[in-house]
């Protein structure tokens, strides 16, 4: 049965197409991957599917009482609300059942023997309805979700305003998988997850009963989880039935048969060509060149997909640091309360180093620490000489109306235009891109102009929170291998062993120095 029906779909932004004549079905129970290169439209696709944007052509069609549940990571959580009236509030069709409920029961003290009968039996229809549906059982339920995710570490009972990005998509997250809609849309969930909280997302989509749509550049999470792919490239939608791996070995196995004919048919045409205009003014060949001619006329001409362009991430290189990077003194960092315990922490020159452990326990705020950019509660931090300093930010939060080119002349005006345009193609973004205003683009491309900015400047110390986060494959490994050939030092908190385990020298749980209870 299929749930969902997509036909001859077309979407573009301006002159940018996104997708011509694209068609989708989604059956009861596939869990489907949805994957492509940055900017291929993924996210758009989303949006078309859940009616947030309306296609320029094509239909969308669900099947009649479908719960559909998304995972929107630009929600509004309402001030005053904590975080367990949030996750409560998935059930809130059962809470205004027992509202009903408790409006029959206030009836019935005025009711005729008739009427009340009639009331009894509704008010049983409703209870019944109320205990198949767990309605006795939700605050486990929250709870086991709340655990889960690792929002029970940052306390229920905190107002979801004073919270971070991260931490609001993760009560997003939980929200949804507690309305365990018909079919789940979920996009880049694992991004704000810590390993612990990954692992267990992985156990309940691969026990997941219903349907789900999932986006992830996470390709280990994403080959455990689905059974369907639908491969977004070039405007087209393309589907394979398997994992990731079967895909990628299917795609490569078509994309040589499809450059094999086109060399065969290349060397017809050329051949073709070249008897016609050798023939075709001699009268005795005439006939034989207009037939020729003819079958050139009559080809189905094979055109390969333009290459787009490869990441480049050069690091340039600023002169040595002397041999202290930093030293912490019994620092001890947060904002209103102690993150951790008194810190005497040192990094030397040519360490490159992970901060790994659960979301919330304060590693992006000890990287700001070090950097001068927030005042520790006690204690302090030296740094040492000669630094010249990388920062990637997991969060930008300022919205951006510049264009790309913009964006990087105002970081780098002594480039002339040509030179700009070469930078940011280099970090694998075409023109159609370039042109853009940033506040278009995807996640994926947003990263790749900030990493543009980021290898331009001469650095002998890069400190990176969560830089994979939003890239594609492609990007992510090249990302990978430039960090892998810096010659400088690297302070990078990162939730993907199988990226950061091939760079780094040394390894520092700040599980160790938390002041949360595990």
């Amino acid at each position: 049965m299929s749930i969902l029906t997509v036909k001859n779909l077309s979407h573009g932004f301006g002159d940018r197409a996104i997708f011509h004549d694209v068609s989708f079905r989604l059956l009861k129970g596939e869990h489907i991957g949805l994957i492509g290169a940055n900017g291929e439209g993924k996210s758009t696709f989303m949006n078309i599917i859940t009616r947030s944007l309306e296609p320029d052509e094509g239909k969308v069609e669900w099947a009649k009482n479908v719960r559909v549940g998304f995972l929107d990571q630009h929600t509004v959580l309402e001030k005053g609300l904590t975080i367990r009236d949030v996750l409560k509030s998935a059930f809130q069709y059962l809470f205004d059942m027992e509202n009903d409920m408790n409006a029959l029961y206030e009836k019935m003290g005025d009711s005729s023997p008739e009427e009340l009968e009639k009331l009894l039996e509704e008010v049983g229809t409703i209870q019944d309805m109320l205990t198949n549906n767990d309605f006795y059982t939700i605050d486990a339920k929250v709870e086991e979700i709340a655990r889960g995710l690792g929002l029970d570490e940052i306390g229920l009972e905190r107002d979801v305003n004073d919270l971070s990005g991260g931490q609001r998509t993760k009560i997003l997250l939980g929200k949804l998988l507690l309305e365990k809609p018909d079919i789940l849309l979920l996009d880049e969930p694992t991004n704000y997850l810590d390993e612990q909280h990954i692992e267990w997302l992985r156990r309940y989509l691969q026990e997941y009963e219903n349907a789900f749509i999932l986006i992830s550049h996470d390709i280990p999470f994403l080959n455990s989880v689905i059974n369907i792919i639908y491969h977004m490239e070039n405007q087209e939608l393309t589907r394979y039935v398997g994992d990731y791996d079967h895909f990628m070995s299917v795609y490569e196995m078509k994309k040589q048969q499809l450059e094999s004919a086109y060399k065969k048919q290349q060397q017809e045409i050329a051949g073709l060509k070249d008897f016609v205009a050798r023939n075709k003014a001699r009268i005795s060949t005439r006939n034989m060149a207009m037939s020729r001619q003819k079958k050139l006329d009559k080809m189905d001409v094979i055109e390969l997909a333009q290459e787009k362009p490869k990441p480049e991430f050069h690091f340039k290189k600023a002169r040595t640091s002397g041999k202290l990077i930093f030293e912490t003194n019994e620092l001890v960092i947060g904002y209103d309360e102690p993150l951790s315990r008194p810190l005497n922490l040192r990094m030397e020159r040519g360490q490159k180093l992970a901060l790994v452990g659960a979301n919330g326990i304060g590693k992006t705020t000890l990287l700001r620490s070090i950097l001068g950019e927030i005042n520790p509660i006690s204690g302090t931090v030296e740094r040492g000489e000669h630094l010249h300093i990388g920062y990637f930010e997991q969060e930008i939060k300022t919205s951006n109306n510049k264009t790309c080119i913009e964006e990087v002349w105002d970081e780098f005006p002594s480039f002339n235009q040509y030179e700009v345009r070469s930078a940011l193609a280099k970090c694998g973004l075409m023109t159609k891109h370039i042109e853009s205003k940033v506040s278009v683009l995807s996640g994926g491309e947003k990263a790749k102009v900030r990493l543009c900015k980021l290898i331009n400047n001469e650095t002998n110390l890069l400190v990176l929170d969560e830089p994979t986060n939003h890239l594609d494959v492609d990007a992510k490994a090249e990302l990978k291998r430039g960090l892998q050939e810096f010659k400088g030092s690297i302070l990078i908190i990162s939730h993907e062993p199988e990226f950061y385990e091939d760079i780094v020298t040394d390894v520092w749980n700040c599980e160790d120095w938390t002041t949360k209870v595990f």
